[in-house]
């Protein structure tokens, strides 16, 4: 397989990760508002939420640092 369709591969596997992250998150705000959740459980999932959009946004750091590599 080609360098390209690996990177374009890996991109897109990126892109799901956030994705699902996202609808993670919008999830659990709607079930913990429905069942009466306490802040202090509805911020934990905010804060497991933030920390998968960090990781997003480091995968797709790395991604970048790659592609720029290749370029040289």
């Amino acid at each position: 397989m080609s360098r390209d369709s690996d990177e374009a591969r890996k991109g897109r596997r990126i892109a799901l990760f956030i994705a699902a992250v996202g609808l993670f998150w919008i999830l659990v705000t709607a079930i913990g508002s429905e069942y009466g959740w306490s802040q202090r459980t509805r911020a934990l999932f905010d804060l497991a939420a933030l920390a998968g959009f960090g990781a997003g946004l480091w995968m797709t750091y790395q991604l970048w640092r790659v592609r720029q590599a290749d370029k040289d």
